[in-house]
């Protein structure tokens, strides 16, 4: 096995087709250095200074001990890692590794004679760069190499920009050379180069105003002439004959199509409408911005959507690559732009201004009554874009753009045309159509697993589907497996060159952040979840809501997030997994998640309350300077946070166990237990509490754990497992026990009862509940002394004494209208209605029914809910309103179907229904629209 290693461009290595992982970012830099230094020995100290620089941190020796006994085991038999008395040494042949390959082919090229040999050197040896070298990593010794290694490659392409221009190239340059004269204007060999690469293309106007330019900033930014190599170029093109440059009336320069073209309909057919011909009264060309995140297909629907469209622009095509967001180039500036237009139309450069308004008047001017299709492709933002709009009323535009490109859309009516990710049947089809669908169609869960891991992103798929068709006999399932390591995800989606290397691909985006949202982005990173509020973003930033707003709106802008609603953002699996890299390098990354855990806690906290508000909780610590938690007005408020955010708290709560966060795991997971209960997402409570338990166990927090037990009991009751619910109470109650905890004692008792009454042994269940309200009268607790009433009466009523059912029951409520305990008041009426239907006054029976209903619908207690429609049911039944009796059992089943681990009492009530339908046929016949059963 050979294994090739990448230092141009992020540490890297391959073997056979496959990447190495490399592990941790820090770990790389120790490689690189080594890698840098091969067959040399490195002194540990040496190695110290080189990868931290002059201020390691305090455990940077062992640390780094650590890195080099990780990379001695994952290097390949044909690399090896030895200490000797000089230092670590990395045995590996020079060949192997790209900065010294990049280097040999430098020397190689200047040893041969042969012009085109030379080039095809230097072509080699420049491809070999993907990006900035350990771009993020700022110590002096690797700035040192870097400042080097970016001299030689400099030094390089004017190398190969000489050796082009001797072989007749010059045509091919002239884009090239243009936009970096612009970027480095005091360049002389640049500049003479462009001066004789425009006088070989027939612009030898063109070729003198560059040279006059560069003397003129030379002479007033460095007060020097002109150096002998740009005097001669000058001199050059004075004495020779001027050629004649080629001309072309109708211009075709469009691409060609996409052939691996899937989905895009709905976007194809708004295109298509937008580009169709209009009258000659219409107000203006026909713009449309397409727009959306890096590797979404924008170039790709608007080169489809062009060639779809090419019989409505007889007078041609007209296409430019405007470089906004490219690896290396500077985006091109609008009036070079105008320059490549103009050529398009057949102007010739002595006729082409210099101007770039004069270049845009006559643009203007030649296209006012032609039919044109003009595409400008990757455009940074709209000032670049409107000096190049055409005149008259015939032509169009398509723009590609990673900005939303606002002020096209604003100041000239764009038609604005979003790219979202792929929907995942589009998915299959593109990695089908790379593939082909027998490939496919054998392993079907490979390709489930892959196209969930590439997010819907067409060039993350388009990147796949290259690397599996280079190994046509491998498997898909280890391209999957590959893909699902969340670490080094991104590693996975390097197809060899900084266009299919989707890190490099996010980072054109990246960079052009201002350093504000830039910041944002990588904090990002320390976000768990898919998504984020805009207040938690603020606290994740320490940063004012205001500025946090106009933060992301730039995010938002260059397709970095989207708005899911209003004031929430969501951000795609893979640039997630981009947020998180540049975040582990951040050292801000742990307080901004230690922020983030406190607002989602003291949010929750709030949140909580509301829906509880008689719950015994402790205490928080103030929220950490820069959180402001989020408020809500009522418990409605509150349950609507909980139902958008309790995908992310879950998440918040496992990175804080994970990362030793305990005592704010176990808060988080109480103040999540109420929601969760109530809607009876058992499973999820499960998974919390037990991470509670964990945690709690960990700090020795016995009433934490208890809590815990208490939690995990009545989830496994409710969903049929008896046993362990019975386990967990009884370490619940001498947890309790020992703390001397009546509230916590009387609590559990009740729990114990509930569960022997759902087993069916009620006179059981009532000496647990009896025991529960004589703990909790001692403990205090008047909010839980009338839940324990309502237990004891609702054990009376399963024992037929109905009458006793009722006393306790107006006890109960005596207490809880007096503690404005709606969440108690729920169960109390529900268990009077349950005594009244009983004793067959069933209008009684139906209006506690709905009391209960209104209140557990209000609190968004869901199983509650079903119960409340299953009693009402049958109370109405029985008063002969058997419409409204159905329509309350369907509801009731709804709702049970939507509860985790209720598919029993979901049969139940079904059977229900079916009996009260063959009861009586004609309700079959009963239109939609059935009275409410409330």
């Amino acid at each position: 096995m050979t294994v090739r290693f990448t230092l141009l461009g992020g540490t890297a290595a391959c073997a056979d087709g496959g990447r190495l992982a490399l592990g941790p970012p820090r770990q790389r830099v120790v490689l690189a250095v080594l890698l840098i230094e091969a067959n040399r020995e490195v002194a540990v100290e040496e190695l110290e200074q080189r990868v931290w620089g002059d201020d390691p941190p305090p455990r940077a020796r062992a640390s780094l001990y650590s890195y080099l006994s990780r990379l001695r085991r994952l290097l390949p038999a044909d690399v090896t890692l030895t200490r000797g008395p000089g230092g670590y040494r990395l045995a590996v042949d020079p060949e192997q590794v790209d900065v010294h390959l990049f280097r040999s082919l430098l020397e190689r090229a200047q040893a041969t004679d042969d012009p085109s040999a030379a080039l095809a050197l230097l072509d080699r040896a420049l491809r070999l760069w993907q990006g900035e070298p350990l771009a993020r990593y700022d110590t002096p010794w690797l700035n040192a190499w870097r400042d080097t290694l970016s001299q030689n490659r400099a030094a390089a392409e004017l190398d190969r920009n000489d050796l082009r221009l001797e072989l007749g190239q010059h045509a091919a340059m002239l884009a090239d050379l243009t936009a970096g004269a612009a970027a480095s204007p005091l360049d002389e060999r640049l500049a003479g180069q462009l001066v004789l690469c425009l006088h070989r293309c027939g612009r030898t106007a063109e070729a003198l105003e560059v040279y006059r330019r560069t003397r003129a900033h030379l002479v007033e930014e460095l007060g020097i002439e002109p150096g002998r190599y740009l005097q001669a170029c000058q001199q050059q093109i004075l004495t020779a004959p001027e050629p004649s440059p080629a001309q072309a009336s109708v211009p075709r320069q469009l691409p060609a199509p996409p052939l691996a073209f899937v989905g895009r309909a709905t976007e194809l057919r708004e295109l298509a409408r937008a580009l169709e011909p209009r009258t000659a009264t219409a107000r203006a060309g026909r713009v449309c911005a397409i727009s959306g995140p890096g590797g979404s297909g924008k170039t790709w629907l608007a080169l489809r959507a062009a060639h779809d469209q090419l019989p409505a622009f007889p007078d041609g095509q007209l296409h430019v690559n405007l470089r906004g967001y490219a690896p290396s180039a500077q985006p091109l500036p609008p009036a070079t732009a105008l320059g490549t237009l103009l050529r398009g139309l057949g102007v010739g450069d002595g006729d082409i201004p210099a101007d770039e308004d004069a270049r845009g008047a006559l643009f203007r001017s030649l296209t006012a009554d032609r039919r044109l299709l003009v595409v400008l492709d990757n455009a940074r933002n709209s000032d670049q874009v409107t000096p190049l709009l055409p005149g008259g009323t015939g032509s169009a535009v398509l723009v590609t753009s990673r900005s939303r490109l606002t002020g096209l859309l604003t100041a000239h009516g764009a038609r604005p045309v979003v790219l979202d990710l792929l929907a995942p049947d589009d998915a299959r089809r593109l990695l089908g159509s790379h593939l082909g669908e027998a490939r496919i169609a054998a392993e079907p869960q490979a390709v489930e697993a892959v196209v969930a891991s590439c997010a819907g992103l067409p060039l993350a798929l388009s990147i796949v589907a290259a690397r599996a068709v280079e190994r046509p006999g491998s498997a898909l399932a280890a391209v999957a497996a590959e893909l699902a390591d969340r670490q080094y995800r991104l590693d996975a989606f390097n197809g060899g060159d900084a266009a299919s290397d989707l890190r490099a691909v996010f980072s054109w985006s990246y960079r052009c952040l201002d350093d504000g949202a830039a910041r944002l982005f990588r904090l990002l990173g320390a976000n768990p979840g898919a998504e984020i509020g805009v207040h938690a973003l603020a606290g994740l930033a320490a940063l004012p809501l205001r500025e946090v707003r106009v933060l992301v709106a730039e995010l938002a802008q260059a397709h970095l997030v989207f708005e899911v609603s209003p004031g929430r953002y969501g951000i795609h699996d893979l640039l997630a997994a981009y947020a998180r890299e540049l975040a582990a390098a951040d050292p801000e990354q742990e307080p901004a998640s230690v922020r983030l855990l406190d607002h989602h806690l003291h949010s929750a906290e709030h949140a909580d309350r509301l829906l509880w508000p008689h719950r015994r909780r402790t205490e928080l610590d103030p929220p950490r300077p820069g959180v402001v938690p989020e408020r809500f007005a009522d418990h409605g408020a509150a349950l609507d946070w909980f139902s958008v955010e309790s995908p992310n708290l879950l998440l918040v709560l496992e990175a804080a166990a994970r990362t030793g966060q305990d005592t704010r795991a176990c808060l988080l997971a109480f103040q999540l237990s109420t929601y969760l209960a109530r809607r009876g997402r058992w499973h999820e409570l499960t998974a919390t509490q037990l991470t509670a338990l964990a945690a709690a166990t960990r700090i020795g927090d016995r009433a934490a754990q208890a809590h815990a037990h208490q939690e995990l009991a009545n989830a496994s009751c409710e969903t049929g497992r008896p046993e362990a619910a019975h386990e967990h109470l009884r370490q619940a109650l001498a947890l309790y026990t020992a703390l001397g905890d009546l509230l916590g004692q009387g609590r559990t008792q009740l729990s114990t009862g509930w569960l022997h009454e759902r087993q069916g042994d009620r006179h059981r269940a009532l000496s647990h509940d009896r025991l529960a309200l004589g703990l909790l009268r001692r403990a205090g607790d008047e909010a839980a002394v009338a839940r324990a009433l309502n237990a004891v009466a609702w054990d009376h009523a399963q024992l037929g004494e109905h009458e006793e059912a009722i006393r306790f029951c107006r006890e109960a409520l005596g207490i809880q209208r007096r503690l404005g305990d709606d969440r108690g008041a729920a169960n109390t009426w529900d268990t009077l209605g349950f005594a009244y239907r009983h004793l067959g006054d069933h209008p009684r029976a139906v209006g506690c029914f709905r009391r209960s209903l209104r209140l557990n619908q209000a609190l968004g207690h869901r199983y509650n809910e079903a119960e409340n429609l299953v009693h009402l049911g049958e109370s109405l039944r029985h008063l002969g309103r058997r419409p409204a009796a159905r329509t309350a059992l369907q509801q009731a089943v709804a709702v049970l179907d939507a509860i985790d681990g209720a598919h029993t009492e979901a049969e139940e009530a079904r059977a229900k229904l079916r009996e009260l339908e063959a009861d009586c046929p004609a309700l079959e016949a009963d239109q939609p629209g059935n009275p409410s059963p409330s």
